[in-house]
């Protein structure tokens, strides 16, 4: 094993104890903004794999309650900040899907280089309307 996963397990716990309640109180562009700003890349290049953190973020956040408890936001804003972390950056993505006769949907999820990454299971974000992404783009619309 070329990484570290003692400490790597001890980021994802505290990342995820940290930032996953902070999504309730604090505005989502201040967050990436500080997140971004605190995940400058380690110098060492022993990483876990993104498939790996994203297994640890997500059993963490489905045992843990609320207000840690596993969400689709909280979990792409831990691992935008983790994957940052590991000199990967991803940018982190919100959109809406409505579906006549259905409530609104919401749904986060993050994207590198153009390709959505580290979906759970069959999740599908082709149906969603991104409304926001973090770091904002200076391009025009969203």
């Amino acid at each position: 094993m070329s990484w570290n996963r003692p400490a790597w397990a001890a980021r994802t716990l505290v990342a995820a104890i940290v930032i996953a309640p902070l999504v309730h109180v604090v505005p989502m562009d201040r967050l990436t903004g500080r997140l971004t700003r605190r995940a400058r890349p380690l110098r060492s290049g022993r990483v876990p794999p993104d498939p790996e953190l994203a297994r640890w973020v997500d059993g963490l956040l489905r045992r843990l309650p609320w207000p840690w408890h596993l969400t689709c936001l909280k979990r792409a804003s831990v691992l935008f900040y983790l994957l940052g972390r590991a000199g990967r950056p991803v940018e982190l993505r919100i959109g809406v899907r409505h579906v006549p006769g259905d409530p609104l949907t919401a749904h986060a999820w993050l994207v590198r280089d153009g390709a959505v990454i580290l979906e759970p299971g069959s999740a599908d974000v082709s149906g969603f309307e991104t409304i926001a992404r973090f770091p904002e783009t200076s391009g025009g619309g969203l």
